[in-house]
C-alpha cells in the first residue's frame, strides 16, 4: 500500500469516528474540499471543520473506501460506499459514489465528488 493510499484511508477513518482534528492532520491547509449534494467548494481547515462539525449535528456519515486506484496524472480515484443516517439511526442513503483525490506535499490538497450524492439535496 503506497503512502496516498495510506493517508486517504486514515483521512476517511478520522472522519467516521468524527475526529476532525485528526482528519485535518491529513489535510493540505489549503484544501478544496466538497461540501456534498450542492457542489459548493470549501477552502481551507476552517471552513472543512465547520462544515463537518455541522453535518454532524444533522446526520450519521459513514463513508468507507472500498477501492483507490491511482491514475496516470496522479490523481487518486476512490470508490465510496456512503451510507448516511438521521440522528435516530434511520437509513436515508446507501449508495456508492466516486471521490477524485490529489495529494500535494504529502497531504490530501484537493477532493472532487465525481457522482453527487441526491438524498441531503
Amino acid at each position: 500500500m503506497n503512502r496516498s493510499t495510506v493517508l486517504l484511508k486514515k483521512a476517511y477513518y478520522a472522519l467516521n469516528k468524527r475526529d476532525i482534528e485528526k482528519a485535518l492532520a491529513t489535510m493540505h491547509p489549503e484544501v478544496s474540499w466538497p461540501s456534498g449534494p450542492d457542489g459548493a467548494c470549501l477552502q481551507g481547515h476552517e471552513e472543512v471543520r465547520s462544515f463537518w462539525t455541522r453535518q454532524w449535528d444533522l446526520v450519521d456519515t459513514d463513508v468507507e473506501p472500498v477501492n483507490i486506484s491511482e491514475q496516470e496524472n496522479g490523481i487518486l480515484l476512490v470508490c465510496v460506499r456512503q451510507v448516511i443516517r438521521d440522528l435516530q439511526e434511520n437509513l436515508i442513503s446507501d449508495q456508492t459514489l466516486q471521490h477524485s483525490c490529489l495529494i500535494e506535499d504529502g497531504l490530501i490538497r484537493k477532493v472532487e465528488i465525481l457522482q453527487r450524492p441526491s438524498a441531503l439535496a
